[in-house]
């Protein structure tokens, strides 16, 4: 099944999901800086690149659905909250929104990052930062022993773990009920 600590993140986009569409539902308008500043983004010509990126990324939400949020999630994404408010506004059903969301945060996200964790602390790219620590002028061979050192400590650490396993036990969904 899928950890709580995988499913965390997804239910931390809901309340932008939620208040978007309770206000929208009441008839109201939204007051939401995020929201307000695509309004105004609509109208310049000229817009740098932080601008274009909210505006690409409430479109492809707006226009692209399912697939749109879950390329949305699935990225280190600091505006996912306007994608939520986006989804919520339109009145995107919860269930597409927080499958898509579930989705793309628990599963192609967290396997994205640990394919870049595996990659950045393969041997030959610790190899070659160990040289780049011991080529820092003056500091760098005095900096270089500790940090060799710390660095297969760590790597220790990890292997012990491997092998005996996660040092608590995982909270699965399923279980959650019985800590209410």
């Amino acid at each position: 099944g899928i950890n709580a600590e995988y499913g965390g993140t997804a239910l931390g986009e809901l309340p932008p999901y939620f208040m978007a569409r309770a206000a929208r539902l009441s008839g109201q308008k939204l007051e939401d800086e995020d929201f307000n500043e695509l309004d105004e983004l609509k109208e310049k010509e000229e817009l740098d690149i932080w601008s274009r990126a909210k505006l690409l990324m409430h479109h492809l939400v707006q226009k692209a659905g399912f697939i749109g949020i879950l390329l949305c999630a699935s990225i280190p994404n600091p505006l996912f909250d306007l994608a939520g408010l986006t989804c919520g506004h339109f009145l995107v059903p919860f269930t597409t929104f927080f499958g898509a969301t579930l989705i793309g945060k628990a599963v192609v996200k967290m396997h994205i990052q640990m394919l870049f964790v595996i990659f950045i602390f393969s041997k030959h790219h610790l190899e070659a930062l160990e040289n780049l620590v011991a080529g820092i002028p003056e500091i760098g061979p005095a900096l270089h022993a500790p940090f060799v050192e710390y660095m297969s400590a760590q790597k220790l650490k990890l292997h012990r773990w491997a092998r005996r396993g996660p040092p608590h036990r995982v909270l699965h969904f399923p279980n959650v009920s019985r800590y209410f």
